[in-house]
């Protein structure tokens, strides 16, 4: 480099990481974490967790200097709800703010996609969907026998009983404006249109 001239490359970060054990009430969840999780999906990751445990050393939680997670939150909350006291954790040390805002997002973004024709034919479905998967699932057989006592005519019966049905009546186009005028304000009055007409067809 020539005299006088200085380096203008910005420094790099040293990012130290350092891989512990820890007990979970040091953890902090991270409030700002933007992920959510459906009950079912972490009902199977509780299990998941209590069957495979070694899972969580494979892959620990990422916590930063002040122990707030920055990767793993849910596997946390579910650690938690498994009843485990301690867990391994990754410490990242020297992160921006905004690196850590940028690891929590590409932490959790799915890159890649599932090739369903291997998962189909070379995977056992039933694992699949215990180890967390939405896999396909044969439907149950359902029982009709419970529909034999009732009679599904007397029930269809009551349902349309109450149904109002409409018959298309034509005017002279000279007599259209008056007959619609008196059908509205009828309506507005409360009546019952077809009432007033069937009783006029009687009455013939």
């Amino acid at each position: 480099m020539a005299k006088g001239k200085r380096n203008t490359k910005p420094k790099k970060l040293k990012i130290l990481l350092y891989i512990m054990k820890l007990k979970i009430n040091e953890l902090k969840p991270n409030l700002s974490n933007p992920r959510i999780i459906k009950e079912n999906k972490f009902k199977k990751l509780v299990k998941s967790i209590k069957e495979f445990p070694e899972m969580l050393e494979l892959r620990p939680i990422i916590v930063d200097e002040n122990m707030t997670i920055l990767g793993g939150n849910m596997r946390y909350k579910a650690c938690v709800e498994a009843g485990l006291k301690e867990v391994n954790v990754k410490l990242a040390k020297g992160l921006t703010d905004e690196q850590k805002q940028e690891f929590i997002v590409k932490d959790n973004v799915g890159f890649g996609e599932w090739d369903w024709s291997i998962l189909a034919n070379e995977w056992d479905n039933a694992k699949l969907g215990d180890w967390g998967m939405d896999v396909w699932q044969p439907e149950k057989e359902v029982d009709y026998s419970i529909l034999d006592d009732i009679d599904l005519g007397s029930t269809l019966d009551d349902k349309t009983s109450a149904v109002k049905r409409g018959i298309v009546i034509e005017f002279e186009t000279d007599e259209y404006d008056e007959a619609n005028d008196l059908i509205t304000q009828a309506r507005k009055d409360g009546k019952n249109v077809g009432v007033i007409v069937l009783n006029a067809f009687r009455n013939l």
